[in-house]
């Protein structure tokens, strides 16, 4: 049985993680500021909705709750004395927002990040750190491509045909201010375990969708996608929608956090790319024509701007991950999509909050 602390833990992947590893006996502690709410700048109605994966998770017996912000590095040393494994799901998450608050998003990014990592090393349980890193990390290189537009979707030109690699360079571009703080919690990630001070691996994920997202038009667009399409709410494509992503079921990313809390000893601060893979893509207007079929409903759709060092394609190269872990999703998109418009329509009650 482990002991397992998840930063974040009220959060999308945060509450996946800890339904999951609670499930499977572990004592599990929940750390989360609850500031997801002010971020979305949300009113009174919209409060359930981003609390509910925080009261969620009270119906488990075996998980503790702290109200803790990770920026404070006396609360998250604290939880972390008695555990053997941090999940560090807690971020600033939408680029958007990055640009409003910069200090703010690098608080929590970068700074929270090392304070994570020091509680880490100086528990006495010397616990591993899975850190939740992003693609945003490498930033407008992957635009430096250039991409090809077949079948009404961009593509990557046949050298990078798998996917992004871990070694794709993340220097001498643009990246945001959200991919900066991240990018800077994933370099001390690695470092720390380079130094054989922590036990950590670096995940760098693509998209990553499930049930229990209430996503927006700054983080989450499957979900967001998927809401719009029921509510028939007009949405909004910034660029043409052909732009490519490879999406990831919730449940596999949580079987590859287990994958690696099994062999933890084997890695310090080991890089991998985490998504879909080549085989699990969708274009923008791919998902809509998709959601049409699946619910009958035309979506509404307005056309903007492309957004500021916005990915045309992103697909993650999942060879390593594969490779050293074992690791490979099982849930495909059609499959992923129907679970999640299942869930919305079997709690309308949800749905109409959003």
């Amino acid at each position: 049985m482990n002991r397992i602390l998840i930063t974040g833990g009220g959060g999308f992947i945060g509450s996946h993680a800890a339904a999951y590893f609670a499930s499977e006996g572990n004592k599990v502690i929940v750390f989360d500021n609850l500031s997801r709410w002010q971020f979305l700048k949300s009113n009174e109605r919209r409060k359930e909705i981003a609390l509910y994966n925080w009261n969620y998770l009270k119906k488990f017996d075996n998980v503790r709750f702290i109200k803790g912000d990770i920026r404070k590095k006396q609360e998250i040393e604290k939880a972390a004395e008695k555990v053997n494994a941090i999940i560090h799901t807690a971020a600033q998450a939408a680029v958007t927002y990055s640009f409003e608050d910069r200090r703010a998003d690098f608080e929590i990014n970068a700074l929270g990040t090392l304070n994570v990592l020091e509680a880490a090393r100086k528990s006495k349980e010397k616990p591993a750190v899975i850190y939740c890193s992003t693609n945003k990390v490498y930033g407008e290189n992957v635009n430096k491509i250039g991409v090809e537009e077949k079948n009404g979707r961009y593509v990557f030109p046949t050298k990078y045909s798998r996917g992004i690699p871990e070694d794709f360079p993340i220097d001498g571009c643009g990246h945001t201010p959200y991919g900066c703080s991240k990018l800077a919690g994933d370099l001390y990630v690695q470092d720390y375990g380079k130094r054989g001070e922590v036990n950590s691996a670096i995940f760098r994920m693509g998209c990553i969708y499930g049930t229990r997202q209430f996503g927006s038009e700054d983080q989450g667009w499957v979900a967001h996608f998927v809401i719009s399409a029921i509510k028939e709410k007009p949405i909004t494509i910034y660029g043409d929608g052909k732009q490519v992503r490879d999406v990831l079921y919730v449940t596999d990313l949580i079987n590859l956090f287990k994958k690696f809390l099994d062999r933890r000893e084997e890695y310090f601060g080991e890089v991998f790319n985490v998504g879909g893979g080549p085989d699990n893509t969708l274009s923008l207007l791919e998902l809509l024509r998709m959601l049409e079929e699946k619910i009958g409903k035309k979506p509404t759709v307005n056309y903007s701007d492309w957004r500021p060092s916005d990915q045309k394609v992103y697909v993650s190269n999942i060879s390593k991950v594969n490779r050293k872990l074992g690791w490979k999703p099982k849930v495909g998109v059609e499959e992923g999509v129907d679970n999640l418009i299942s869930f919305f329509k079997e709690n309308k009650d949800i749905l109409e909050k959003i």
